[in-house]
């Protein structure tokens, strides 16, 4: 089967300057993966990494096969992939990874993902403030030519002492794009550590979010594939400590409470067993 390649597009930016702090925080990468045209229904691989400049950092995500293992030859080679063409080989420590996307498998080949990283190396360390850029390289099965369509596409931002949020336009099948990088000092679980509490935990089916006098305006609750499961917006301005969330018709497991205001986020677990 021939490879059809439609798009490469490579945004590679990188600081003149690396700053010498090592800030703690957590980057989030948030998207739709659409549906371009011709697509078949599922049948996704893809990947999601960071990279400093050309030099791979770490291994996000990786949803990929043996029967597709030379399906993501970018990311494959720069994370170094120990046996050529095959992607299965390369480095994800880390990272969360699993088959090729389907349309019943979780996340779905088409739909939302929520992509973190926690600011550190292959090795665990800290890594220096500056400009990096988050990668996603995805191939599918095109079903008018039964040929493999391909994109490639790198997104820049700073890691850093601030919060920064960009909203990158639309790239292939790629949209709804948002990219977070929240320093730990400037999160809730500083900030305000003492004033939100996730109950009962472990849960039958209801999780109640308290949190006082804190001017939230989201809660996402995230499953552990990063699937954004539910989605609650709140208007800060109306003064409310709390909100009750109906999980009762999730599958058990764990789950990741994202409780944000407009400036700060933090990250809550919870067990669901009901």
């Amino acid at each position: 089967m021939k490879t059809k390649i439609i798009i490469l597009i490579g945004l590679i930016f990188f600081s003149s300057e690396f700053l010498y702090a090592q800030t703690d925080g957590t980057l989030t990468f948030n998207f739709t993966q659409g549906s371009p045209a011709n697509t078949a229904d599922g049948g996704v691989v893809l990947a999601v990494w960071i990279q400093n400049g050309t030099t791979f950092v770490k291994t996000n995500n990786r949803y990929l096969s043996n029967g597709t293992k030379d399906h993501l030859p970018i990311f494959g080679a720069k994370a170094g992939w120990t046996t050529v063409n095959n992607s299965m080989t390369a480095n994800v420590v880390d990272a969360i990874t699993g088959a090729t996307r389907k349309s019943g498998t979780t996340p779905a080949a088409l739909g939302p993902y929520s992509i973190t990283w926690n600011g550190t190396d292959v090795n665990g360390s800290v890594v220096a403030d500056g400009t990096y850029t988050v990668w996603y390289e995805a191939t599918w099965t095109d079903g008018s030519s039964n040929t493999h369509d391909f994109v490639n596409t790198g997104f820049a931002f700073t890691k850093g002492t601030s919060i920064t949020t960009t909203n990158p336009g639309n790239v292939g099948p790629l949209s709804a794009m948002t990219i977070t990088w929240t320093p730990t000092a400037l999160s809730l679980d500083s900030v305000y550590k003492t004033k939100v509490s996730i109950y009962p935990n472990p849960s039958n089916g209801i999780i109640n979010v308290l949190y006082d006098d804190i001017p939230v305006s989201k809660i996402n609750v995230v499953n552990i594939f990063g699937q954004v499961v539910k989605s609650i917006k709140i208007d800060p301005s109306k003064s409310k400590k709390s909100q009750s969330i109906d999980l009762s018709d999730n599958a058990n497991g764990i789950y990741i409470i994202n409780v944000s205001t407009n400036e700060t986020s933090s990250s809550y677990k919870v067990l669901l067993n009901n």
